[in-house]
């Protein structure tokens, strides 16, 4: 029975949210840098807790004995006040712009992606992916030059190979999103399609072209942008990661130098994740 109590409908949210996840290492600062040039685009730059702060807000409020002695009485209503609440809170996160279109950048999107599609049924998700042995790469060329300084997790200790395989476990800083990104394969057609996966290699040889899908996806139109030529504002606290992920930001974009890969190292990526380099690397693992 539906609840006398309920409204019409809940309002949807006020703004255009951009989320950007993916990967570490993958171009999500550069790409949220160049979103911002956008004239109609509102894009900080920095790392949002927003999505921790609504998953945090979900876990304590689901440990509430009140309201769950609510949800007896009338749960519809309890979850049409839920929807409302949270949606309100991404609309005030967002207040100090008026600018229609937001950009919000975590990692944490792409675990919570159908909590992002129940606030905002029409949610574009940018999702951030790199050659994993690069990735890997780059995390060990930083952490040579910081090697005084140990890892959050704290992996200095351990052998690159080690090293490597912690990243790239079930759990790790890069196989745990990567494994998120190949669950989403599972999902309907409709909900697929409100991902766009930028490869970090097509963004920095081709910044204008890939910025010009991007900008087209979203139903935004291209501005006119020098690449070489960019506006760098300050860019998120690297101490917080103790220097090993770096956030700095150029005024212009240009392919990094590749990183050399233990060919053990490699081999091993290319026999665990296959359908990385199959969906966006296709003949690299046959070379």
């Amino acid at each position: 029975m539906t609840s006398p109590h309920l409204i019409a409908e809940v309002p949807p949210l006020q703004k255009n949210l951009i989320y950007v996840t993916g990967l570490p290492r993958a171009g999500s600062t550069l790409l949220c840098q160049l979103l911002g040039t956008h004239p109609d685009v509102y894009s900080p730059g920095h790392s949002s807790p927003l999505c921790s702060a609504l998953v945090g807000m979900r876990h304590q409020l689901s440990d509430n004995d009140f309201l769950l002695s609510q949800l007896d009485i009338d749960p519809d209503r309890i979850h049409q006040r839920l929807l409302a609440s949270f949606r309100g809170f991404v609309d005030g996160w967002f207040r100090e712009t008026e600018k229609a279109w937001v950009v919000d950048k975590s990692r944490g999107w792409l675990q919570h992606f159908h909590t992002a599609l129940a606030l905002d049924p029409h949610c574009k998700m940018l999702v951030c992916i790199r050659e994993p042995g690069q990735i890997l790469g780059s995390v060990e060329s930083r952490h040579r030059k910081t090697i005084m300084l140990d890892f959050q997790d704290h992996m200095a200790a351990l052998t690159p190979y080690a090293r490597a395989d912690k990243l790239m476990g079930a759990e790790g800083l890069v196989g745990g999103p990567l494994k998120a990104m190949e669950a989403m394969q599972d999902n309907p057609e409709e909900e697929q399609s409100r991902l766009f996966y930028v490869v970090f290699e097509h963004l920095v040889s081709n910044p204008k072209e890939v910025m010009a899908g991007i900008y087209q996806w979203l139903g935004l139109p291209v501005p006119d942008v020098d690449y070489s030529s960019l506006p760098v504002h300050p860019h998120e606290s690297d101490s917080y990661y103790r220097g090993k992920y770096p956030h700095a930001t150029r005024s212009s974009v240009r392919p990094p130098d590749p990183h050399a890969v233990p060919a053990r190292i490699q081999k091993q990526l290319f026999t665990q994740f296959p359908w990385v380099y199959d969906t966006f690397y296709p003949g690299m693992a046959k070379r």
